[in-house]
């Protein structure tokens, strides 16, 4: 009985079954979509090689909506900051279909000029808390996006 029931467990496993759930967070080497007209970003969608982190700039090492990631995209290393996430989020703030990132220089100055898909609101207030007097400006990302929701 035992050893018929670790057979069918071990022929199901071989099949490609599997009884762990999938895992929606950001972190380490999760591909990105860029979501600005950035040109490097337009050209690595287009060749089909999204961006990957490298690194998430939070103790926990899991990205949420509004922290800075390092990515790698076109044999180059960026910084972004994420826009949209698949994963669970709080409440009232959405959950979207791909994880979404705008790419930034080290000042905090979005690379593109325009941001195609609609951002949260509440990256608004998450934003300009990250926002210092010294440190990096992140309210020009704020211009540039044109919907909100």
């Amino acid at each position: 009985m035992f050893k018929t029931l670790i057979n069918k467990i071990t022929t199901n496993i071989s099949r490609g079954f599997h009884t762990s759930p999938c895992l929606n967070e950001v972190r380490l080497l999760t591909r990105l979509r860029v979501v600005d007209n950035s040109e490097i970003g337009k050209r690595a969608m287009a060749e089909g090689k999204p961006p990957k982190i490298i690194c998430v700039y939070n103790k926990r090492r899991v990205g949420m909506i509004g922290d800075r990631v390092l990515v790698a995209i076109k044999g180059q290393k960026k910084k972004g900051i994420l826009v949209g996430l698949k994963q669970t989020q709080k409440v009232k703030v959405p959950k979207f279909d791909s994880n979404n990132v705008v790419l930034i220089d080290d000042s905090g100055t979005p690379l593109g000029t325009r941001i195609h898909v609609p951002i949260p609101t509440i990256l608004r207030t998450i934003l300009k808390e990250k926002t210092h007097a010294k440190g990096a400006d992140y309210t020009k990302l704020l211009g540039i996006a044109t919907r909100f929701v």
